[in-house]
């Protein structure tokens, strides 16, 4: 049996895929795409991917086949999803996480790899540049890890007098240990106390806020970490109940009642990774499509929330957002 959470396939069958580079033309069976991540993507992230497949000329459904494959947390499950990809010969696999993405370049070295993440590639030796990756893998690169620090100060300006601030980070891998790195370097210049807290299910997250409310944290800041996503309503509504200021790293958060957030336009990351993989299944190769980075940031405050938490917003920050929810 697949451990796969959810899988949705929207033609009947299973497309079957050799080597890259691979030309789509009407005699072939509709290619399939593996969706690798730790949670299931929200549906605007779903569609901003079909959107660049669009762009090529690909529709989901109508030429490619995409199924969306789930760890649920639990790491352990990377290697038997990648492994019945790879024996299946999907056409693309699409690496929707830093670790689902070095699970990828272990597990295959002939099915095209397209990744969104927030570690280092050439670091982590996914590819050999960003400019010519060379090999089976290329993508997007977020930088959350690398605005960490950004969104730290941030958070600092909107809560001054706050001394501690707790931290929800995800399971331990490449890209949380950067972001939380990053995010302890600047707290130690901002002078800072950091409490973090490794907490993903319904249970640790209310013990985590049961603790740092006791500890006396003065605000909330959340890792990137995709696990925390599902989780968004319950974080937002214990943050409300104690008065806590947030900083999220997805702007759908604040719009769903978060505080702020800071972080990339991730809609734009996916929009480039479904580009990249209709370019890839018109027959060019992973290894010759530069790695992109992100370059669309948005900083979102929320004055609901503000209100509701009785936190007046400093006028110079409205001033910098890019988006203010009244």
């Amino acid at each position: 049996m697949r451990l796969c959470l959810r899988r949705r396939e929207f033609i009947a069958g299973l497309g079957g895929a050799a080597a890259w580079p691979l030309a789509v033309n009407a005699q072939q069976t509709k290619p399939t795409i593996g969706w690798l991540t730790d949670a299931l993507p929200p549906r605007d992230v779903i569609d901003a991917f079909r959107r660049g497949l669009a762009e090529i000329g690909f529709l989901e459904g109508r030429d490619v086949t995409v199924e969306y494959h789930t760890t649920d947390g639990h790491s352990e499950r990377l290697s038997p999803l990648l492994a019945d990809l790879v024996l299946r010969r999907v056409a693309v696999i699409l690496a929707a996480t830093t670790a689902s993405a070095v699970a990828a370049k272990a597990a295959t070295r002939t099915i095209p790899v397209v990744f969104e993440m927030g570690g280092d590639p050439v670091e982590l030796g996914l590819v050999a540049s960003l400019n010519r990756p060379g090999g089976n893998l290329t993508g997007v690169v977020n930088l959350g890890a690398e605005i960490a620090a950004k969104r730290l100060e941030l958070l600092h300006k909107l809560v001054p007098a706050g001394e501690s601030i707790a931290m929800l980070v995800g399971p331990t891998d490449p890209y949380t240990q950067a972001e939380t790195t990053n995010v302890q370097s600047a707290a130690r210049t901002l002078g800072l106390r950091m409490l973090l807290f490794n907490a993903t299910t319904e249970s640790e997250i209310a013990a985590a806020f049961a603790t740092l409310v006791e500890r006396g944290a003065g605000a909330v800041l959340l890792t990137a970490h995709l696990q925390l996503v599902p989780r968004y309503d319950q974080i937002i509504s214990l943050a409300v109940r104690n008065a806590l200021p947030t900083m999220f790293y997805r702007g759908s958060a604040v719009r769903e009642g978060g505080l702020s957030s800071y972080g990339p336009v991730i809609n734009e990351n996916y929009r480039l990774a479904g580009a990249y993989t209709g370019r890839i299944l018109k027959g060019e190769k992973p290894g010759d499509l530069p790695v992109q980075l992100a370059t669309r940031f948005e900083f979102i405050i929320n004055l609901r929330t503000a209100s509701a938490i009785r936190l007046e917003i400093p006028p110079l920050l409205l001033a910098l957002a890019d988006e203010v929810i009244e």
